[in-house]
């Protein structure tokens, strides 16, 4: 059953290629690159390897049977279910703090809990989308390419500080 969209997975290696994704504002939203992502913002996440967007839906994950979370569009291009809403604590997600992503339509917490995938995907855990929030939905940026707040924001950030 299920959506017949492109499976989202999880692996444990944290430098596995199929692992990155690129932190992009939410559907039909202007997002200048460098912006820092303040907590509760919608947001997209689109997959680097395939152009296509983290997304979920009324279905049901094949595996768990909560809820199904895929990729989805073309070229960065999907719909407004491709919109995560960043759950952090403080005023910005910050590079070394765990976050979790609520689906910004059905509420569900992007989460891991370890059911694995057999052949053709033997030992990738699936992705699905959980209605209340736990361990399992934390998540936590290992590596990647960290852009710099713009000198704007940075006069922003001082003058909140006085």
């Amino acid at each position: 059953a299920g959506s017949g969209q492109q499976s989202v997975t999880g692996v444990s290696a944290a430098d596995d290629g199929n692992s990155y994704w690129r932190v992009r504002g939410r559907t039909a939203a202007v997002c200048e690159r460098g912006t820092p992502v303040r907590c509760g913002q919608a947001i997209r996440l689109t997959h680097l390897g395939t152009g296509r967007n983290l997304h979920s839906h009324r279905f049901a994950s094949p595996l768990s049977g909560n809820q199904e979370v895929s990729a989805f569009g073309e070229a960065g291009e999907g719909d407004y279910l491709d919109d995560w809403t960043v759950v952090c604590s403080g005023t910005y997600w910050a590079r070394d703090s765990e976050v979790r992503f609520q689906h910004a339509s059905t509420d569900v917490f992007l989460s891991v809990t370890g059911e694995q995938y057999g052949r053709p995907i033997h030992g990738q855990k699936e992705v699905h989308g959980m209605a209340t929030s736990s361990q399992n939905n934390y998540w936590k940026v290992m590596e990647g390419i960290f852009m710099q707040p713009s000198e704007v924001f940075k006069v922003e950030q001082y003058h909140a500080e006085l």
